[in-house]
């Protein structure tokens, strides 16, 4: 989970931010669309899997939110 939390970091600039599971992507992080999709780009780089951005956007709106998506596709975190 810690290196869910260093990507987020990463991709969207945060950089000595603590992070939270009920952290917003965007209300609380600022991340807009573009950022969304460099952050879908890294987790699926990382993670070797593949992501819809689209389901994505619907359902994953916290920190909290990605750790559980990726867990759902299989990923080793």
């Amino acid at each position: 989970m810690e290196r869910v939390f260093e990507i987020i970091e990463e991709q969207l600039h945060l950089s000595g931010m603590e992070l939270s599971e009920d952290m917003s992507l965007k209300d609380d992080l600022g991340a807009d669309s573009i950022d969304l999709v460099e952050l879908v780009m890294a987790l699926e780089d990382e993670y070797g899997i593949e992501m819809q951005y689209e389901e994505l956007e619907k359902r994953v709106k916290t920190v909290g939110d990605v750790i559980e998506y990726l867990s759902e596709q299989g990923a080793d975190i």
